[in-house]
């Protein structure tokens, strides 16, 4: 038997993708390239955008073209449309996202069995979602009240993965000669708040340096207010890759108010100035909403002013979009598509230009880079792709195939999308 695993959205479905994989292979399922050559097709939703619910019903749609496959939804979308997804074709179940983590039992009705966890390694997914870095899932749902967002309803209150098994998919990730592991949730700072007695990320952090190997640890997106200068001094360790993802949402506290966020905006530039104390070439990339109800134009200016001060690196523009069930979905003020579109525009420019303006900075620099592919060019040269330990895009020639590898590598050259270097070491 064969099965197709897809998704759509964050690192946390892609790290639940894998936690699928190793289930059914538990089962003695092997993993498809695609639903063409499957016997059942596994759909993670997402809805955080509506073009994110788009796409999830157009994954489902494409996997039930393959015509012989039985397709199976889960997932955010899912979760909360529970009734369009049964109805779409090919759809034959539709699973819970409290239930997700038992997938392979619920769809083929046996218990899971027992594997020493000592003996399991990790096999890295075929197809578009191969990724040399292992997505570990550490904690789900939220208990923050964003007004925007349809995540914490979709995945329910925050609740963290216990250390011990984290550190037993890291070492299973670690059996499989993974070199960089990724450390996701929905709210990954509230990773502990939970457990009792309470932990924080920083405790979970200082366990895995003391008692795991892989050479790289990176973080998934954090909330600022999660964050202070003892857990940014973490990052002298050069095990921890020097980049953060911090979702600024917005500049402006009259719409931070509105979104119920918990921001403080000169907070959030300090904790900025910190990181970048440690390591002047740490990254920081955010995310930012246009156009949410109510925004003014002295807000916007607000928000790009903001921006312009903390020199991001880069970072990801959504133009807001009603989610029915959110707080947000009842707000006035209503902002006109032509307005949201323009807003867009000037502030996915204004990031553009920071991130190429970083990547500028990388030139003389040397930095270390994992391997994501390698493309034979001739007898005697390789084209390798992969990130830098700041998340940098960096290309390469190279005289042997080093997929999966770390190098050191000399930046020569930027091209306005990747670092090119040559490799020493």
């Amino acid at each position: 038997m064969k099965v197709f695993l897809d998704s759509v959205g964050c690192r946390l479905n892609q790290a639940e993708l894998e936690q699928f994989a190793a289930k059914f292979k538990q089962y003695g399922y092997e993993i498809a390239d695609s639903a063409d050559e499957a016997d059942l097709a596994i759909i993670n939703t997402c809805s955080v955008t509506k073009e994110a619910a788009s796409d999830s019903r157009g994954k489902i749609r494409n996997a039930a073209r393959s015509g012989h496959t039985q397709v199976i939804v889960t997932g955010c979308w899912s979760e909360t449309e529970p009734e369009a997804a049964s109805k779409m074709p090919g759809v034959t179940q539709v699973i819970r996202n409290h239930e997700k983590e038992q997938i392979a039992s619920i769809v083929t009705g046996i218990p899971e069995p027992f594997t020493n966890p000592v003996s399991i390694k990790r096999e890295i997914l075929p197809g578009e979602h191969f990724r040399n870095r292992a997505f570990i899932k550490v904690q789900d749902g939220c208990d923050n009240y964003c007004t925007f967002c349809l995540t914490r309803l979709a995945r329910g209150k925050s609740r963290s993965v216990a250390a011990e098994t984290i550190l037993q998919d890291i070492r299973a990730a670690e059996n499989g000669g993974g070199k960089e592991i990724v450390l996701t949730g929905v709210n990954l700072g509230a990773w502990g708040m939970d457990l009792n007695p309470p932990q924080g990320l920083r405790d979970l952090l200082n366990r895995l340096l003391a008692e795991t190997s892989i050479p790289r640890i990176r973080l998934s997106s954090l909330e600022s207010w999660n964050l202070d200068e003892a857990f940014i001094s973490l990052w002298e360790n050069k095990r921890l890759c020097p980049h953060l993802h911090l979702p600024l949402q917005s500049g402006s506290e009259a719409v931070l108010k509105r979104m119920a966020r918990r921001n403080s905006l000169p907070d959030f530039l300090r904790l900025i100035q910190c990181v970048r104390q440690i390591n002047p070439l740490f990254s920081v990339t955010t995310d930012i909403i246009v156009g949410f109800p109510g925004e003014t134009d002295d807000d916007f200016q607000r928000t790009l002013d903001f921006v312009r001060t903390a020199a991001f690196s880069g970072g990801h523009v959504f133009t807001y979009s009603v989610r029915p069930g959110t707080a947000a979905a009842k707000l006035d003020g209503r902002i006109p598509k032509d307005v949201k579109r323009e807003r867009s525009k000037i502030l996915r420019e204004q990031l553009d230009e920071q991130r190429k303006s970083f990547g500028m900075k990388m030139i003389g620099t040397t930095t270390n880079v994992l391997w994501e592919s390698a493309e034979p060019i001739n007898k005697e040269n390789c084209r390798l792709k992969g990130f830098s330990e700041n998340y940098l895009p960096v290309k390469c020639l190279g005289s042997q195939n080093l997929l999966n590898q770390i190098s050191n590598v000399e930046v020569t050259d930027f091209d306005g999308i990747s670092l090119a270097g040559k490799i020493i070491s």
